[in-house]
């Protein structure tokens, strides 16, 4: 496996060469995809999204400067920053019926996953003794990547409280399984 010195592709887009705009895009396309579907939760606009953020850093590549941070950082803000854009100027209507799907749909995944786990193994044990909301909290993030903002929400509770609820649940479960 090649490591990609995305500090230098960047500079070669600041100098016009397109090749590396396409090494860069090879590099960091995939994983961009996943961030930007995990954030817009939808495929289409997460492909614009990167897309738009390609088009970004190749009109910004000049402003990159090496001693503020990451070239990696500086192109996954960019993707990030596009994305938030995305959903503050969206006025595309998401129906009641599509976040009913999406819901179900999350909770198919969770009990799936729960259901893979054997009724003995440590992991579930200890899980079964946490509480529910704590549970939910714990495997909502880990299993399908929810960020703690993302839970409050879908929770419809307090940011602080599940952040609360998954702090202690994961000191619960170092507990039991150590």
């Amino acid at each position: 496996m090649s490591v990609t010195n995305h500090a230098a592709l960047i500079k070669a887009c600041a100098n016009g060469r397109q090749s590396a705009l396409k090494e860069l895009m090879e590099a960091e396309g995939g994983r961009m995809l996943g961030v930007a579907r995990r954030i817009l939760r939808r495929q289409d606009l997460a492909e614009d999204a990167v897309q738009e953020s390609f088009v970004l850093l190749w009109r910004r590549a000049g402003q990159f400067d090496a001693a503020r941070g990451s070239a990696k950082g500086w192109i996954y803000t960019i993707l990030r920053n596009r994305c938030l854009t995305m959903l503050r100027n969206s006025d595309r209507e998401i129906s009641v019926d599509l976040q009913e799907h999406e819901v179900a749909s999350d909770d198919f995944v969770l009990e799936a996953a729960w259901s893979r786990l054997d009724a003995a193994s440590d992991l579930r044990v200890c899980l079964e003794q946490l509480e529910p909301e704590r549970r939910a909290a714990i495997l909502s993030c880990y299993v399908l990547g929810y960020s703690h903002g993302e839970l409050a929400g879908r929770m419809k509770a307090p940011l602080g409280s599940v952040k609360s609820w998954i702090r202690r649940g994961l000191k619960k479960l170092r507990e039991c399984m150590g």
